[in-house]
């Protein structure tokens, strides 16, 4: 059974002991690197209190909350289906903390570094039968270790942009490995599929099942309570109120989202912006309060405070897990990460709720993105979004019917994949062998005597 390079370990080896220097100068990692202190002992501690060795268990990886969204219908269906199964939950961002703690899972916590050493010992206190990563989070030391003790391995709504660093030297060949030991790949689509190829992954274990992402929104849209706070609180504008929300920003974006909002506002006296920063911390909260200062813009209010003052033309959004439900206030949404390296954030959020998007120049690694564009339901930016916004305004909507009218094509888009999900209700496939019908679950896989099921044709 292959082990993973010598220089993946030794490029993680060097890694790890920088990690403490940059997190100096990085508050997320800091704060990461910090959580992931004691978190072999902590899951040691839950495998010897609540490790139930006769009942299976299925671990599941996301990196972030993108990626734990699509994973959430997956934990869910298991749940439901499986109720005697233990499952277990494990995230590599910060930013996925508040999701992990709303997912029906035994226990939750960071993923360990992808050491030896902490791999093994995961591996000894969780007792996993199947491993099931999600998108493309596949880290080689747990996978190749966990392969070696016969846990079956999954990757769920794998996806793989077209020019992807994984795909390129060194990534590619430290990688390679652990894609060629999963047993089931599910991808968002052919494409997909052909470039997992690339990177290892083998063919007869390739299938094309869609993007379980597609559930989470839907579901969640279909949720939405206008009626609860703050929501409600939002609600409450002067008739003819036309909203902007942003969402998921960093500064590099606000530094054209702003701008943009004084401009618009001079041609519609009415508009506000609802301002979600990624990191809504102290730091990134004063720097928004002072470029507005700067720009001539009335004074940010905070979502905490809008209840106890009067209308402002900008609200800042000032907690986390609420943005997807936000942006079903908006009539227009700009979807942040288009601006800044770290990429753009998800676009099916708004999408759903038929709100059209504007995106940053750096949209090219999102599928979703492209997409959108090609169905006339997002407009991309140029570095000088200012520019355009100031001469079309508000990237040509001025007015709640013209947005809708804009953002049709998104709800189309994302009504045509809740379509799948309906048919794959009422059908089954035999994918792996054996068939059986409990509710929503249609095909099965046999993993030593364990049934993995199949949701909504999302392979497990």
């Amino acid at each position: 059974m292959a082990r993973p390079s010598f220089m993946y370990r030794l490029g993680l080896a060097l890694a790890h002991g920088a990690l403490p220097f940059a997190a100096r100068f990085d508050k997320k990692l800091a704060r990461g690197l910090d959580a992931r202190r004691g978190v072999t002992d902590r899951l040691a501690t839950w495998g010897r209190t609540q490790r139930d060795a006769g009942r299976p268990l299925v671990w599941v990886h996301a990196a972030s909350v993108g990626e734990g969204l699509q994973a959430k219908p997956v934990l869910e269906a298991l749940r439901a289906e499986a109720p005697s199964w233990q499952l277990a939950y494990t995230f590599f961002s910060p930013s996925a903390e508040r999701l992990a703690r709303t997912l029906p899972a035994d226990v939750t916590d960071y993923l360990p570094l992808d050491r030896p050493v902490d791999v093994a010992a995961v591996l000894d206190a969780l007792k996993p039968t199947a491993l099931v990563f999600s998108k493309l989070d596949v880290w080689p030391e747990l996978t190749l270790a966990a392969a070696r003790r016969g846990v079956k391995l999954g990757l769920i709504s794998a996806t793989v942009a077209p020019h992807s660093s994984r795909l390129r030297w060194p990534t590619r060949g430290w990688a390679e490995p652990a894609y060629r030991a999963l047993d089931r790949i599910g991808t968002i689509s052919e494409e997909d599929g052909r470039r997992l190829e690339q990177l290892g992954a083998r063919r007869s274990a390739l299938e094309v099942t869609g993007d379980t992402r597609y559930d989470s929104v839907a579901e969640r849209a279909e949720r939405f309570d206008r009626t609860r706070d703050p929501f409600a609180r939002l609600a409450i504008a002067p008739a003819g109120t036309f909203t902007i929300v942003a969402g998921s920003t960093w500064p590099a974006d606000e530094a054209v989202v702003l701008p943009a909002f004084l401009d618009f506002v001079a041609q519609v006296p009415s508009a506000r912006l609802v301002l979600a920063p990624h990191e809504p911390n102290p730091d990134h909260l004063a720097g928004i309060t002072q470029l507005a200062a700067k720009l001539g813009l009335p004074r940010p209010v905070r979502l905490s405070q809008v209840e106890h003052t009067s209308p402002a033309p900008v609200i800042v959004v000032d907690r986390v897990g609420i943005l997807a439900d936000l942006y079903a206030l908006a009539d227009v949404a700009f979807v942040g990460g288009g601006f800044h390296r770290a990429g753009l954030h998800s676009v099916l959020e708004p999408a759903v709720f038929g709100v059209p998007v504007a995106v940053g120049p750096h949209w090219q690694m999102s599928r979703d993105a492209t997409l959108l564009l090609e169905r006339g339901g997002a407009i991309e930016l140029a570095s000088d979004g200012r520019t355009r916004c100031t001469r079309n305004g508000s990237y040509g909507i001025t007015t709640p019917r013209r947005a809708r009218r804009r953002g049709t094509p998104g709800r189309s888009w994302c009504g045509k994949d809740a379509g799948r999900r309906r048919e794959r209700r009422n059908w089954s496939k035999n994918s792996f062998g054996e068939v059986r019908e409990v509710g929503e679950v249609r095909g099965a896989w046999d993993v030593g005597g364990v049934v993995l099921s199949r949701f909504r044709g999302h392979v497990i």
